[in-house]
């Protein structure tokens, strides 16, 4: 078998999918893709293709490998990104081939059922409990919500009051056996971190996100320090080598992104070193539906899995839904929480083609929004 194309497809509201085809006229499907940079990555993808062409999908680590290395500067989240959606397409192929879905692969399932989270704001705290509320509806056990909006590099005593108050009216309509995760989204400072986590551990939060920029990473070990809460980070950070300080720091989830961080392969092996620091996996994935499914995959194989992020419903999906690309819902649904485990083959999702050959006929430039402070300075999105 040999890979004969690999075509990518810009659809809105702002992914970017790849299809690998191969001569036996098995496909697979991936979504390689930096949110905001979707043109870049194609164009890296396109770069990668040179060295697919003609050789055998199946011989996924020897092609990571090659991807990965096979030029003298290495990673940084483009090229690990177009890795990433590659490395899903052939981990697809693989299953195809095989006529059985990807966890299998990786060492069987370890369990029958993912438990997801859905996405509520917390930017402008007005419709927080509602939204939490419709997430409830729709039969989630967990949400997440951002702590705050745009705020001061070191925070007021209102804006602090802020943060508690959000978590607290989220709180009050969960209850006590519902979950809710706090994304910081590296708006705090480390001083404003440590300030303000210790204030939320009476609320009970699942775990705080990405307190601190990935840059100053030197400093999660004091934030860690500064509470019992426990922290998460990773969906900046693409590979092994970069997991290795945050989980030293004391980290207790690791969040890689399967579209970001080397893809199927890799995260495996950054959930195996998360696991040696007892640290749990919880994967980035505000994205597509090729993304979902790859996570899915890991997720069934991995023991010290925690919770999966979706997208389903998602402010930035106003263009187009996940579920919009896929020709069976089916395994997406989550009645009770939980996705269930299907025996499909490969990624285990049937994406609709046509519709992605019609989306890229329109395509999209979605780009993150900038911030300023009251004086002008730039403030972190």
């Amino acid at each position: 078998m040999k890979i004969t194309a690999v075509e990518t497809f810009l659809v809105p509201p702002r992914w970017l999918f790849c299809r690998v085809a191969t001569d036996e006229g098995l496909v697979g499907w991936g979504e390689p893709v930096v949110e905001g940079r979707a043109e870049t990555v194609r164009a890296a993808v396109g770069e990668l293709t040179e060295l697919l062409l003609g050789q055998d999908p199946r011989r996924i680590e020897d092609l990571w490998q090659t991807m990965t290395k096979a030029a003298f500067y290495r990673g940084g989240p483009v090229l690990s990104s177009a890795v990433a959606g590659i490395d899903q397409a052939l981990w697809d192929i693989l299953g195809h081939s095989l006529g059985v879905p990807v966890h299998q692969l990786l060492g069987g399932a370890v369990r029958d059922r993912v438990r997801v989270y859905g996405w509520i704001g917390g930017d402008e705290p007005a419709e927080l409990a509602e939204a939490a509320a419709a997430q409830v509806e729709a039969g989630l056990t967990a949400v997440k919500m951002n702590a705050s909006g745009r705020i001061g590099r070191l925070p007021t005593p209102a804006e602090t009051a802020g943060v508690v108050s959000r978590l607290a009216a989220v709180r009050e309509v969960l209850g006590e056996h519902r979950d809710v995760a706090v994304d910081f989204h590296g708006r705090f400072t480390v001083a404003a971190a440590r300030r303000v986590i210790p204030l939320l551990a009476p609320l009970h939060p699942l775990f705080v996100e990405e307190p601190v920029l990935p840059e100053y990473g030197h400093r999660l070990a004091d934030v860690v320090a500064a509470s019992t809460v426990p922290v998460a980070c990773g969906e900046r950070l693409f590979s092994r080598t970069d997991y290795l300080p945050a989980l030293a720091a004391g980290v207790a989830v690791v969040q890689p992104d399967l579209s970001h961080a080397g893809g199927i392969s890799e995260v495996r092996r950054i959930a195996s070193l998360a696991e040696a620091y007892d640290a749990l996996l919880a994967p980035h994935c505000p994205l597509g539906p090729i993304a979902l499914a790859a996570s899915l995959q890991v997720a069934f194989a991995t023991p010290n899995f925690l919770i999966q992020e979706q997208s389903i419903g998602i402010h930035y999906n106003r263009d187009a839904e996940l579920l919009d690309y896929v020709l069976d819902r089916a395994p997406f649904a989550f009645p009770d929480g939980y996705v269930r485990i299907t025996d499909a083959p490969g990624l285990g999702v049937r994406i609709d083609e046509a519709a992605v050959r019609r989306a890229d006929a329109v395509g999209h430039r979605w780009r993150p929004p900038v911030w300023r402070h009251d004086d002008g300075s730039f403030a972190e999105w």
